[in-house]
């Protein structure tokens, strides 16, 4: 199975979709085609830049593709249930065992808490994904009922993740509106998400840092 089947398969599409209708009940941010699809673009461009192989860089889109499926199970530990579900659809197709293998453990590893950046597919996917934080992800469209997750997405205006031409860095640049969240509220909800992003960084021997309104916090 290839990414671009990957992402045609009406059973996969599926998960995806539910697993959002699941999250959108409880209250939270957009985890649907347009989330999954912009980490798995994010996750290619950081392996492309960093000269992993084409492989590598397939694996990690699929990797991403599939990371919120467990959202379907429940939130919690839902990069666990996630992992054993895309087990269980790739086994079925004639995709060899230690890409599968690869795949699994990336998004058994994405989620702050339990995630560890344990190879460059995981490291990936890790920075992509908690980098997507972005108006358009609020479903809320009632600012006065905002709690402190729709805040801060809300603020953000501008969010870009950039490798510098040196391959030694890669920022995270925020433009916030501080009418809507201040950046102790973003360090709040967000700081276990940003010093797993330093150690993913790490793994692949590159700088992180982070940049709100210009001024440099990590």
């Amino acid at each position: 199975m290839t990414y671009a089947e990957l992402k045609k398969d009406p059973s996969i599409r599926a998960f995806i979709q539910q697993a959002d209708e699941s999250l959108k009940a409880l209250g939270y941010t957009e985890h649907s085609f347009a989330h999954v699809g912009r980490v798995a673009e994010t996750a290619g461009y950081i392996l492309e830049t960093m000269g992993y192989s084409a492989h590598q860089i397939e694996l990690a889109c699929m990797a991403a593709y599939l990371h919120d499926i467990g959202n379907l199970v429940n939130r919690i530990e839902h990069s666990q249930s996630g992992a054993t579900m895309a087990f269980c659809i790739l086994e079925k197709t004639d995709m060899p065992a230690e890409d599968i293998a690869t795949i699994v453990t990336a998004i058994g590893n994405h989620d702050e808490g339990t995630g560890v950046p344990v190879n460059p597919v995981a490291a990936a996917l890790i920075l992509a994904d908690k980098s997507d934080v972005r108006r358009s992800r609020v479903r809320n469209q009632d600012v006065t009922t905002f709690d402190i997750h729709d805040r801060v997405n809300y603020s953000v205006i501008n969010s870009t993740l950039e490798i510098d031409d040196s391959k030694t860095t890669i920022t995270l640049n925020l433009t916030v509106d501080s009418q809507y969240s201040s950046v102790m509220d973003y360090f709040e909800i967000f700081l276990q998400r940003m010093i797993l992003c330093r150690k993913a960084a790490e793994s692949l021997c590159l700088q992180f840092k982070l940049i709100i309104n210009g001024q440099p916090l990590m």
